[in-house]
């Protein structure tokens, strides 16, 4: 493991060789070290097992942007499991702590695996993101995702929840959270369930909050090429995107990953702060995961050769930039996906064809395919749509049964995944992650070689910025009831409103301040203060999380 000087150490050189090379410095930071590096992208194929990798290389016959620039490997285990979930793989990623399975950007709570250090007293307690550390030394941040941006790996480094299922509470702190650039799905989670359109139980349209902060708000591709403001929100679908091989089917109008990385990285680097700071960009191929899950190829090469276009497009930017690090990784392997299966008899003399030419005949995923089958899943149609998109022609008795017997919709790709599968001679070990170390891939100043920890990636991003993380939690994380106690006042979590939690601040003279959790504001009486982060309730432990500038603020206002 890198230790703390080992990062001190690296980010001196780093300025001193961007300072060789005629760079323009960033900005200081809180501590006054300058940051060497001006842009970080932060890229990660969620769930992708290594094998995955040459198979796409295979399918699409060519080497892909991701080979020049692979440097090393990744250990992913968190804090409770080797296998890890994506919501401690990404909290790993984005905060420097191991992380509890289903937690996202928190302290750890349940700490099983030898080496791992943790408080027990901070079980729970929400610690700072690479994004937020970013957007502190007045850099643009983004984020881009093809799940929707609740999904665990985006909310880790935008959000602070004890469940990553909680998708209400983690879109609201992403709208919260002076994010310059989101661009995903997930906007049924933005928007009430009161009138049909979303499925918020507050009512709160968040869509209408994003357009008073001043942010384009669009909904396909045409308007996303169209906004030229310097904030950019953008939802396509209203829970994940399609994957790309099933867009021109399904969803023409959704952009691709790598249009999306394009897009965000002109938005963010052509803004002021983006002129003047740089910017921190999270980009991920969310869905390789899923498709991994289900054990289906077609799936895993459509997104991570989309995923891997956007790669390109990051390093295009990085190469013409000079000042930019890009990093890309998985937070975990799945499905245990070999080129080669047990029922092969024939390793020796296996050639391509017999791997590449079934893939290559998939015209959808297996979740194209289940949209296809789900009104009608008669032999003849059955057997005329796996013909037609996948060119399967030999489909057994069996197999019709089986996709006759499949449950719901969402769970015909588990299905369909394995009979291509068996065609191209690929073998799968499960449904669920493994425990391998994912491949690394390093570009442009602050790249980095070898085995790393998957929380080292947290501070040497930091590091590379200027900015200290472990510090970084005492300005945005306040334990509010002791603090404000100690002042003499009176602090009151108010639940009445249950979808609504609010922290009430009083003062012996009847004074009121109120601060709603899962928001950066500070209502007071004649005025509403946007505060620097957002305000976190950790419901396990009751315990309330502000930024010290709300202690100072409620100081003022409440004390003489």
């Amino acid at each position: 493991m890198r230790t703390r000087c080992s990062r001190l150490l690296l980010t001196l050189a780093l300025v001193a060789t961007l300072a060789a090379c005629g760079h323009t410095p960033a900005p200081l930071s809180a501590a006054g070290t300058p940051a060497p590096v001006r842009n970080v992208i932060f890229m990660m194929s969620d769930g992708t097992p290594n094998e995955a990798w040459a198979l796409t290389r295979w399918v699409k016959g060519k080497r892909l942007a991701s080979d020049d620039i692979l440097t090393g490997a990744v250990q992913t285990y968190g804090a409770d499991s080797i296998i890890t979930d994506s919501a401690p793989g990404g909290t790993a990623f984005a905060t420097g702590h191991k992380g509890t399975d289903k937690g996202i950007a928190v302290s750890p709570w349940r700490v099983t695996i030898a080496g791992v250090n943790a408080n027990p007293a901070e079980a729970y307690a929400p610690v700072p993101t690479v994004l937020e550390g970013a957007r502190l030394t007045g850099r643009a941040t983004g984020l881009v995702a093809t799940a929707n941006i609740q999904h665990a790996s985006p909310a880790a480094f935008s959000a602070h929840s004890h469940d990553r299922g909680r998708y209400a509470d983690i879109g609201e702190q992403q709208v919260y959270q002076h994010i310059d650039v989101v661009l995903a799905g997930g906007e049924q989670y933005l928007l009430p369930m009161a009138d049909g359109r979303g499925v918020r139980q507050d009512n709160e349209d968040l869509v209408r909050v994003l357009q008073a902060k001043g942010y384009d708000y669009v909904r396909n591709r045409a308007q996303m090429a169209a906004a030229t403001g310097a904030k950019l929100f953008g939802m396509f679908a209203a829970d994940d995107m399609v994957y790309d091989l099933d867009r021109a089917e399904f969803a023409p109008d959704q952009p691709s990953l790598a249009e999306m990385t394009r897009k965000a990285i002109e938005v963010l680097s052509r803004s002021d702060k983006g002129r003047r700071h740089g910017f921190f960009l999270f980009v991920e191929g969310s869905k390789v995961d899923w498709a991994a899950h289900a054990n289906d190829p077609s799936g895993v090469v459509s997104d991570l050769g989309a995923y891997d276009e956007a790669v390109k497009v990051a390093l295009d930017f990085a190469r013409a930039d000079g000042q930019t690090l890009v990093i890309s990784t998985s937070d975990h392997g799945n499905g245990g996906l070999t080129i080669g299966r047990r029922e092969a008899t024939k390793y020796a003399t296996t050639d391509d064809d017999s791997l590449v030419t079934p893939l290559r005949r998939a015209q959808l995923t297996g979740e194209g395919l289940a949209r296809l089958m789900a009104q009608d899943k008669s032999e003849a149609h059955i057997r005329n749509v796996l013909a037609r998109h996948w060119g399967i022609e030999d489909l057994s008795a069996q197999e019709v049964q089986s996709i006759q017997n499949a449950p719901p919709q969402s769970w015909l790709q588990y299905v369909l995944g394995p009979m291509i599968s068996s065609r191209a001679g690929l073998g799968w070990t499960t449904n669920g992650h493994t425990g391998g170390d994912p491949f690394l891939y390093s570009y442009g100043p602050g790249r980095i070689s070898g085995l790393w920890e998957n929380t080292d990636l947290a501070h040497h991003m930091a590091n590379a910025m200027g900015f200290d993380l472990m510090t970084l939690r005492d300005r945005l994380f306040v334990e509010a009831m002791p603090a404000l106690t100690a002042l003499g006042l009176q602090a009151e979590l108010d639940r009445s409103q249950a979808a609504n939690p609010v922290l009430r601040v009083r003062n012996n003279l009847g004074g009121e301040v109120r601060l709603p959790i899962h928001k950066n504001e500070l209502v007071v009486p004649d005025r509403t203060h946007e505060l620097e982060g957002v305000v976190v309730l950790a419901e396990p432990t009751g315990k309330v999380y502000v930024p010290r500038q709300a202690i100072t603020l409620i100081r003022a206002s409440l004390l003489p």
